[in-house]
Formats: structure tokens, sequence, C-alpha cells
């Protein structure tokens, strides 16, 4: 069996392995030739996996590891031990497979996950090292289930890369404009402190106030106040940028001309060109850029992207999203075409990369029509529709407004067998504070991840609804991937020519607007 991923899909889970073509022993019978050239392909540094099966005395030898229970199909608890190929993953996660349970037979055998049964530990998942290459024997009996699942499958792909070593170390972190506190710069701060190989190093920013306050936060950072200076910090590996948009082109470039690794805040830019100048200069360098796209680890849309991959509702051919209110826009930076590019950058980059992720690629041509109806002390507009359309006819709809008193919907996405909705849920606490009283807060309604309605129709019943809750809470996935990108050369999650992509159409949709609603052919 040759496994084959695609590292254009950060979220197969074996991406870590895309590249590997591995033998695998799927439960079947081992005779002493099929193990004989098992054994030849491993010593010559390839990779091998073998589900063990009771009484396979071949596939047993191979892995040296026999199987010493055979336990039913149930969910079971498989706890990986402390080894560098856990690094960043949980380390109990449950999975629903036949059990067996394991025995190392042979001195050069590593136990690198175990199960409790009745609170006992034994071993689940083995490593043998044969030549240059390895074994790897699995006592989870369902296959599918443990290649697919998103903690052990990259787990197993790592144990699987017999010849890449798995690196330790820790990669230094320096952000340049550190911001107000509560903002861009502790939010990555936190992050590298709680992901395992990243550290927070330095802090850049031009007010001396905001330097200090990074200093309060992370006392052992160093301070700049310029990205050029901190460019020359060799203890920066890689270098955030978190000032506002009109900069981030002219700054990533210099940081990467100086050799660092470079992560954007969204959007990456604010002009195609300048997309395409940031790709071409990360790959002359050797170096590696990406953008800060957050929120494709939402709770939400990690539901409705796995809800619509796994076909509950078709295929998918019209998606709409929404954010707003009825309010005054924020009168900081972000609300200054000059410096965000206009208010299709804001919450635009976030949405738009969302719909080009559940379309698989960029729209071939995009309208938007905008209004400035209420608020007039700002440069960005009141409302906008980005309208997109696919060159097989599906389309998608971004909506943004602070002139709209009744919210519609964050999500529609519309298939050819139902459609699924989610609406916002602002998130309100009251409290009686001693020296204060009543204290009533308010979150922004974005913040909160929503329930999703999915209606389907199937013929006889018409119409059912279930309800889809938020996925589980990912952790910092962005920073834990950057880590595994840069240490483990595991697939970019965030890679730049999908970012080029949103960027392409952030603009092409500005201008749109700018000449009242023009089509533009992307």
């Amino acid at each position: 069996m040759t496994l084959d991923t695609s590292p254009d899909d950060a979220r197969t889970s074996l991406a870590s392995v895309s590249a590997i073509d591995f033998q695998c022993v799927d439960g079947t019978t081992v005779d002493s030739d099929r193990r004989s050239t098992l054994e030849r392909h491993a010593s010559n540094g390839g990779a091998v996996l073998v589900a063990l099966g009771p009484n396979d005395r071949e596939a047993s030898e191979l892995a040296g590891s026999r199987v010493i229970a055979d336990l039913p199909r149930t969910e079971w608890f498989v706890t990986l031990s402390d080894v560098p190929e856990a690094a960043r993953l949980e380390r109990e996660v449950p999975i629903t497979s036949p059990l067996r349970l394991l025995e190392p037979i042979a001195d050069d055998v590593r136990t690198v996950a175990t199960t409790s049964v009745h609170f006992r530990h034994s071993p689940t998942i083995t490593v043998r090292r044969i030549g240059d290459g390895v074994v790897v024997g699995a006592g989870v009996g369902d296959l599918d289930a443990l290649l697919g699942h998103p903690t052990l499958g990259v787990f197993l792909g790592r144990l699987l890369r017999a010849g890449d070593p798995v690196r330790t170390g820790t990669l230094g972190i320096g952000v340049v404009g550190y911001g107000p506190f509560g903002g861009m710069g502790y939010l990555h701060g936190l992050a590298a402190t709680e992901t395992d190989g990243l550290a927070l190093v330095a802090a850049a920013d031009n007010s001396p106030d905001r330097i200090v306050a990074a200093r309060d936060d992370f006392p052992d950072l160093s301070s700049h106040d310029s990205a050029t200076s901190l460019a020359a910090d060799d203890a920066v590996d890689i270098a955030i940028i978190a000032t506002p948009p009109a900069y981030h082109a002219e700054i990533a470039l210099e940081l990467l001309r100086a050799g660092k690794h470079v992560v954007v805040e969204k959007p990456m830019c604010l002009k195609t060109a300048d997309a395409d100048a940031l790709i071409a200069t990360a790959a002359a360098n050797d170096r590696i850029i990406s953008v800060h796209q957050s929120r494709r680890w939402d709770r939400d849309w990690l539901a409705l992207r796995s809800t619509a991959d796994s076909g509950a509702i078709g295929e998918v051919f019209n998606i709409e999203t929404f954010v707003g209110g009825f309010e005054h826009p924020c009168r900081a930076w972000h609300s200054e075409e000059s410096i965000s590019g206009g208010a299709i950058y804001d919450w635009g980059s976030h949405h738009v990369d969302w719909i080009i992720q559940l379309y698989g690629s960029a729209p071939a041509r995009v309208l938007c029509s905008t209004h400035t109806r209420v608020w007039h002390d700002t440069t960005n507009v009141d409302q906008l529709s980005l309208w997109m359309q696919w060159p097989d006819g599906r389309e998608a709809t971004f909506r943004q407004s602070d002139v709209a008193a009744v919210r519609r919907p964050k999500f529609y996405v519309q298939g050819t067998a139902g459609t699924l909705e989610g609406h916002y849920a602002p998130i309100s606490s009251v409290a009686v504070v001693p020296g204060r009283g009543f204290v009533d807060e308010t979150s922004h309604h974005a913040e909160a991840p929503v329930d999703l309605t999915v209606a389907t129709y199937e013929t006889g019943r018409g119409i059912s609804e279930t309800t889809v809750a938020p996925a589980p809470h990912p952790g910092w996935g962005f920073h834990r991937n950057l880590a595994d990108h840069l240490l483990l050369g595991e697939p970019l999650a965030v890679r730049p020519e999908q970012s080029r992509d949103v960027v392409a159409v952030l603009e092409a949709g500005h201008a749109s607007g700018a000449a009242g609603g023009l089509v533009i052919e992307l």
C-alpha cells in the first residue's frame, strides 16, 4: 500500500509524510518471502507499517512485537510516549477501533504509544530500526481510522519518516509592531510561550511606551525601535509583522532579505504585485513567508469545514458570510483607507480566505457594491457586498456592514443536498463588583463560536434538521504548524500562494467598489 497525501491539504493528518512511499501490511498474514522483501525495503532506508494480528509470527518478527491481547472495537485512549515525534501533539487521544495490545520481543524495539486497559498501560505502537529504515508496529486494528486520525495520523507519519531527523530546538520569534496591551504582539508572545519549539525573544515598536509594555509582558525579550534594528538581531529566526497593512510589504521584504522567516498579519499586503514580490523574495532567500490567518482555527469554521467536506449537504454551490452591526466604526487606523487599505481588507481577509478554502480555488470574477450613508468621519465605506463567481457557476458573497441593525447569518452555505446556517451569538456578562456596583460587559459579536444548523432533504421525509456544535478548541493551531513546518518539515498550513489569491480578490473588490460595482475578471 502506498499512501499519497497532498501537501496542498494542511488538514490531512498524514500530510507530514506526503512525499514518503511506505509499505503497509494491513493485517494479512505475512509469509517468509514477504517478510524478507519488507526487511530489505527497510534496510535500504524505507518505511514499513505493520498492523499486527494475533498468531502472525512472521509479522511479529518483522516488527519486533507480538500481540498479547485481541480486544473488540470500541473507544480506546491512546497515550503518546515522551518522544521527539510527539512534539506539539495531544498526549492522550481517543480512537474507535479494534485494539491489539503488544509486547516487544526484540531489544531494539521502542514503545512510542500505550493504551490503558484495566488501569494498566500496554504498548499500542512500537518502532524498530532496521538498517537505515524503520518498521512501525500498530496495535490499532482499524488502519483507516489510524491513518486518518488528526493526532495519531500525524504521529505515525513522523515515525515513518525514517531518514529525516526530528529537530527539537527552539526558534526565536520577534514581533514588529508590538502594539497596545492585549493586542497582536501580546497574542503572538503568549502563543510562542505556550508552543513547544517557539520562544518570543524580541519586539520592535516605534512607541517607547509600547516597548515598556512588551517588557512588562515578557521580561526576557530584547527591544528594538525599528524593523531594521530587529532584522540585525541574530536571536530572531521568525519575524512576525503586526503593523498596519499599508506597511506590510515593505517591512516583510526587508526582513526576508535579512534572512528571517516572515509571518505577516492579515492581509498579506494590499497589492497582488507586492504579494508576488514577497513570494519571490522568500524563495530567493530560502526563507518562508506565511500569513497569520488565525480564523482558519475558529471552532465554528472547523465544524463548518468538516460538515461540508463530509458531503452532508452535497456539493456546495453558494456561500454567504457576514460580519457587522449598526454602530460607529472604530476610530483607529482600521477605518482609514490610506493605512488599512479600505474596509474590504479588514474582515474580508478572513472571510475571503474561508470561502477560497471551502471552494479550493480563487474565483474567476468579482463585483463589489459599496455604501457610505451614515458615518462620514471615516474614509472606509459603511457597507460593502463582495460577490464572487467561479468558472463553473458556483458563487459566494461576503458582506460587511456598520449600518445593519439586524445581523445577517454569519454563515449561510447551500449544497445540492441541504443547507447550513450559523447565527452570531454575542456574549454578555453581568456582575456586581465591590466599589463599582453593577457592571455589564459585552464581547465583540464575532468572537463567540456559533452552533450550526444543518438542514437536509430526503425523498419521502422532506427536511430534517440537526445541530452541529463548534469543534473542540484547537489551541495555538497556526503557531504549532509553524513550528512543525520549520522543525519537522511538515507542510505549511497557510501557504503564501493562498494568501496571494486572497489579496488578488480584495484588491479587485476594492477597485470594483470604487468604480461603482464594475465586474472585474481575475
